[in-house]
């Protein structure tokens, strides 16, 4: 049995006509109806908080009181009899099956659904003269009666606008809850990381160097660390502690993140890294184990439909890029540059780890196509390493495009040959043959020419699994200025717009414009 405190002063006792001995009441009637029962008493989140008194005295020792904040349906599953005034929670105890008795007039009651035990309920039902079902009083008080604010724009939504963002904040806040202890991170990355990880539900601390920590950590601590470091691994394993690791997002924001444009996306990952093949990351094992319901699928089609229509990337910089004319009547291939020094190369391609070998390679296998060299923007912005020479690029590549839009190289491609660069992905996408040359993390699912084995990814996937997996499932988002998590299709619908507000250049930024973003990011975690 469970009864129901609630909030002294409360309207909806006062004008349900309850007060203060309507709750012994029902303590009372729950000890004398079900004399074997175990009863528990539930105290009201602002009674937890601090912020308001309950109704009912501290309930005898053979009574569980329940103190802490509970999720209601997870508390209601073992429970069969729900004793309540006019709590909302009755509401919902009817909606988890259990028997629901009022001692008070709340809006539900009176409608065939509940017991109804206030002295004046007669009189009330002559007005709830008709009975209704459980559905009907949903679709009503939900859907017909109350309005709803959309969280991510601030527009009027729907009740399915924000059970989805409740659903999908509560679920993200669980994985990062406790106290997170963020170590070796730069003043910049701990601005990035800061919106991705604190909630009300968790604190957040930085460590400079490992051996800062404390000597004793409380029982709920994180280590988190910025992609594959090794020290972090061996960190935790020393301390116990689960380990987190972070790092970009997929459809990441509009700009660099080496010229400090803060992300959009990122992913928190507790098993590895997306683009490390072993251990296998978070994002393997949920590809290999996704059962999607058609609205999980339509709703894969409609994201990479709207990606597509809006021509939209990871990072959503470069200009227009134009096939030259003697290209005309030959295979057009595509090849991605990377940053060399970058972990998805060490981590995922054994074989080819240069851009210059993966341009030796392509040129040996498409002897007569017409090969396409698009350097990577980090590259081009002279942010980052991997250059090819011009010697070299003369000799290997028809055509270099240079701080070209990658998407507008993607359109004239018949197919990509990549080491590991999300280019394969995106070329996936708009249905483009995809070689790869090391392991990335579209790579092994049946949807592209493998030319290294990858034998623990056994299963197939169909291309709107992978792209919920990659884009909905796995990562989180945050839209500036917006409170929580938001949804992978609002992310696409800000970037269309912050596209069509700035005007597309070159990729490289000068270093006064990143000092910039840098303050401004800095101060952002200050305040």
């Amino acid at each position: 049995m469970l009864v129901l405190d609630q909030t002294k002063g409360d309207v909806s006792v006062r004008l349900g006509g309850a007060d203060t001995c309507t709750f012994q009441a029902m303590l009372e009637a729950a000890y004398r109806e079900h004399p074997a029962a175990e009863i528990w008493v539930k105290t009201h989140p602002d009674v937890i908080a601090g912020k308001k008194r309950g109704y009912l005295p501290l309930p005898p020792p053979d009574v569980k009181l329940i103190a802490e904040d509970a999720c209601p349906q997870s508390l209601l599953s073992q429970v069969d009899v729900v004793y309540t005034a006019t709590s909302h929670m009755g509401f919902e105890a009817l909606i988890a099956g259990c028997q629901v008795v009022c001692f008070g007039m709340p809006w539900y009651a009176g409608w065939g659904l509940t017991d109804d035990r206030h002295p004046e309920m007669p009189t009330l039902k002559l007005r709830r003269y008709c009975r209704r079902t459980l559905e009907e009083l949903f679709h009503a008080a939900y859907l017909q009666y109350a309005r709803y604010i959309h969280p991510e724009t601030g527009e009027p939504g729907t009740f399915f606008d924000v059970a989805e963002w409740i659903h999908l904040n509560r679920s993200l806040r669980q994985q990062t809850g406790g106290v997170l202890w963020c170590i070796g991170m730069s003043w910049w990355k701990r601005a990035v990381v800061w919106p991705f990880l604190k909630h009300p539900g968790n604190q957040v601390r930085f460590i400079s160097k490992p051996g800062k920590l404390p000597p004793r950590l409380p029982p709920d601590s994180k280590l988190v660390a910025w992609g594959m470091a090794p020290d972090a691994a061996s960190l935790a394993a020393r301390h116990g502690l689960p380990l987190l690791r972070m790092e970009d997002g997929f459809v990441r924001s509009r700009g660099l993140g080496s010229d400090l444009q803060p992300p959009l996306s990122v992913v928190v990952d507790d098993a590895g890294l997306y683009y490390a093949p072993t251990p296998a990351s978070r994002l393997e094992r949920l590809l290999c184990e996704l059962e999607l319901d058609p609205q999980q699928l339509l709703r894969a089609q409609r994201l990479r439909l709207r990606l597509l229509e809006l021509r939209l990337s990871k990072y959503n910089v470069g200009a227009a890029f134009e096939l030259a004319a003697a290209a005309t009547g030959k295979t057009i291939v595509l090849v991605p540059g990377q940053v060399e020094d970058d972990a998805s190369l060490r981590e995922a391609s054994p074989w080819l780890n240069s851009n210059l070998s993966l341009l030796r390679e392509v040129r040996r296998l498409r002897p007569h196509a017409w090969l396409i060299y698009k350097p990577h923007p980090d590259v081009s912005s002279g942010n980052r390493h991997g250059a090819v020479s011009e010697q070299e690029l003369a000799c290997l590549a028809d055509q270099v495009a240079d701080n070209a839009d990658i998407i507008a190289c993607l359109s004239v491609a018949h197919e990509v040959h990549t080491m590991t660069s999300q280019a394969g992905f995106e070329a996936l996408l708009r249905g483009k043959p995809v070689h790869c040359y090391g392991m990335p993390f579209y790579a092994g699912w049946g949807l592209t020419h493998d030319h290294l084995p990858i034998p623990h990814r056994q299963r197939r996937l169909t291309l709107e699994q992978l792209v919920y997996g990659v884009l909905i499932a796995y990562p989180r988002y945050v839209i500036p200025g917006q409170p929580g998590f938001a949804r992978a299709e609002a992310v696409v619908e800000h970037l269309w717009r912050r596209k069509q507000q700035l005007k597309p250049g070159r990729t490289r930024s000068h270093w006064l414009a990143r000092q910039w973003r840098k303050g401004l990011g800095l101060l952002r975690t200050l305040h």
